[in-house]
């Protein structure tokens, strides 16, 4: 499978035909709408009033966008609420009747829930910090205390060696509390002491005794707790919630159709670009509705946008290849390449079987959760290839959690390469490198293969190739002499291939030369693009010694701390291989992609394409 052919697609109606043209073409859901040249605006033209029982209305886009009260504001607060109520811990059974549902009601009342639980678990942790900090003083009401012995209290928080300085007060003081560094200690006097007679710091309690302040932190979390209860009440309308934003979507996708259709004051139409395959599913809808349809091949001049055609098992390869750039109609389809390189590149960055098997733990903890759904499906069967490169990698550069496997062992014979052993693994990035960028180059020359140019596309592999092989041949002659020549031929072919210029005057040579020479710099480009792969050993590289340190730090703290050097290991294996997995996966998906988008499809693809976007409906079914 790869870029889906389209054909231009004309739906042609009479003025009538309109509201049942829109309908029927939004439920097809195939056709990627295009504006019409000199198209009037539905508001323009007193045929496109869709009023009250036009026929063909779509009276449940009508009510639904009627029910979403102000609009875009609306449909807003309705996305916050659909997530506050997505993210509770539980989920109720999901209401499927809609008689009697409020969608109003239940969106401003999924708000107030959220609302009232921010600001109770802010009272809550603001009680914490009040309790935690008056506990040490005891439970006392100063004010009532102050009130009956007609003195004021002053509380300090000193150096337990510095206590001593407290002597000197003529005024009556006492420790109410200490602990290994601290004491906590109160003065009664009216005024308050000389602040340079005393050491520390002086504090001020709240109003509340500590006794009040744990009772209205209990009261905060039973209210806490009854505010979750009515967001996990509320969540049964999830489904119902998210049919009235599909509604309303859908509602505003028809509009965008509406506005791009061409209306005169007999004819409306609309255009837009339909796969080959479903274009006998648009001329079966326009006959039975009595429609004229035109349908016709992508000129030279047009534009046509991209839709990537991979079975569901490859879904996660299309959103990777569309996430960033996407790929022009008349390029190729990058989909199976970055499922074939990303989980290398991810493996040879994390570096570690160890750490592959882990990965390959918590995916199988999510397994069956992921499967609910044809693209869960599709980034799990991704995971599992990540997991198991990073398996195979790891054991063939001998890393499990950062140790070595033991001599003799079936694990010492898979290990095939050492990451302490930097000229091997410096060649094996940059060939990695080479390799993926003469992959792009000729791809690219199978698109441009009746196209001038296409020699030069050679010519760039010939070059890397080339280039590579001078680099690894050490003592080889016979082969730099090879590898010499290649990299001339493949110059010749880039200086005299590159430029699309084709005329034969004086001038048209002089800028086919230039266009040459300008293509020819892009050798240093091609070289910086080579290099960057060397990422791979250097991320590869960091996560191994990583990993060596921490098992390293561990081992002494277990010689160093009997009795309690096993549980300091166990903390310091537990905490530093924790954050070297996530160092690495971080790298592994950033520097895993960044390889692909950047330094891959630069020479993989000349032009950026646009997204084939279907007028369509969005349909849930509540179960």
């Amino acid at each position: 499978m790869s870029i889906a052919p389209l054909k231009r697609v004309a739906v042609i109606g009479r003025v009538a035909d309109k509201p049942a043209l829109l309908d029927g073409l939004q439920e097809l859901g195939c056709l990627h709408v295009t504006p019409i040249a000199n198209a009037e605006r539905a508001d323009a033209s007193p045929h496109t009033s869709e009023s009250s029982a036009a026929p063909g209305t779509s009276v449940a886009s009508q009510s639904s966008a009627a029910s979403m009260g102000e609009g875009a504001v609306a449909v807003a607060d309705a996305g916050k609420a659909l997530k506050f109520l997505k993210d509770a811990p539980v989920q109720r059974r999901q209401v499927v009747d809609e008689d009697g549902f409020a969608f109003d009601a239940v969106v401003a009342g999924a708000l107030q829930i959220k609302t009232r639980l921010r600001v109770a678990q802010d009272k809550r942790d603001h009680l914490l910090a009040l309790i935690a900090d008056v506990e040490p003083w005891g439970d006392i009401d100063v004010a009532a205390y102050e009130a009956e012995i007609g003195l004021a209290c002053w509380f300090y928080v000193t150096p337990r060696r510095a206590r001593a300085a407290f002597e000197a007060l003529n005024d009556p003081w006492a420790v109410v509390h200490a602990d290994e560094r601290s004491a906590y200690v109160v003065v009664l006097a009216a005024e308050e002491p000389d602040p340079a007679l005393l050491p520390g710091v002086r504090v001020q309690l709240g109003s509340e005794p500590l006794s009040v302040l744990r009772r209205t932190l209990r009261e905060t979390e039973i209210d806490i707790d009854d505010l979750i209860a009515e967001r996990i009440a509320f969540t049964r309308y999830i489904g119902l919630i998210t049919a009235q934003l599909y509604e309303a979507e859908n509602a505003a996708r028809r509009r965008d159709a509406e506005h791009a259709a061409y209306v005169d004051a007999d004819l409306c139409a609309l255009e837009g670009w339909a796969p080959d395959d479903r274009l006998a599913d648009v001329e079966t809808f326009a006959a039975s509705r009595g429609l004229a349809v035109h349908s016709a091949p992508p000129g030279s001049d047009d534009a046509p946008p991209t839709l990537l055609r991979q079975p569901a098992v490859r879904q996660s390869g299309v959103d990777l290849s569309m996430f960033y750039q996407v790929p022009d109609y008349r390029s190729w389809d990058p989909t199976l390449s970055l499922l074939i390189s990303f989980p290398l590149f991810f493996a040879m960055i994390m570096a570690d079987a160890g750490y592959g098997l882990l990965l390959g733990g918590v995916l199988a903890l999510y397994w069956r959760r992921l499967g609910g759904t044809a693209r869960g499906r599709s980034y799990r069967l991704l995971g599992a290839w990540i997991a198991f490169a990073t398996c195979l990698y790891g054991a063939l550069v001998g890393s499990y959690f950062g140790a070595s496997p033991p001599a003799g062992s079936v694990f010492a014979a898979m290990q095939r390469l050492s990451v302490n052993d930097f000229d091997t693994m410096m060649k094996l990035s940059i060939g990695v490198g080479v390799l993926h960028i003469v992959i792009a180059n000729l791809f690219s020359a199978y698109v441009h293969r009746r196209a001038p140019d296409v020699l030069s596309k050679f010519g760039w592999v010939a070059v890397a190739l080339g280039g590579y092989a001078l680099y690894a041949a050490g003592g080889a002659e016979r082969i730099k002499n090879i590898a010499t020549l290649s990299i001339i031929v493949g110059a010749v072919l880039v200086f005299f291939f590159s430029s699309q210029e084709r005329g034969r005057t004086v001038a048209a040579g002089a800028k086919r030369a230039l266009d040459g020479a300008q293509a020819l710099a892009g050798a240093m480009t091609a070289f910086g693009d080579v290099l960057s792969y060397m990422r791979l050993f250097a991320l590869g590289l960091a996560s191994a010694s990583l990993a060596v340190t921490f098992n390293q730090l561990a081992a002494k703290a277990h010689d160093a701390l009997p009795g309690l050097g096993v549980l300091a290991a166990a903390l310091i294996l537990l905490l530093g291989h924790g954050l070297n997995l996530a160092l690495g996966v971080v790298s592994g998906v950033v520097h895993g992609l960044r390889l692909n988008y950047i330094e891959f499809f630069k020479w993989g693809f000349d032009d950026e394409g646009r997204a084939f976007t279907p007028f369509s409906k969005k349909r849930l079914e509540i179960t």
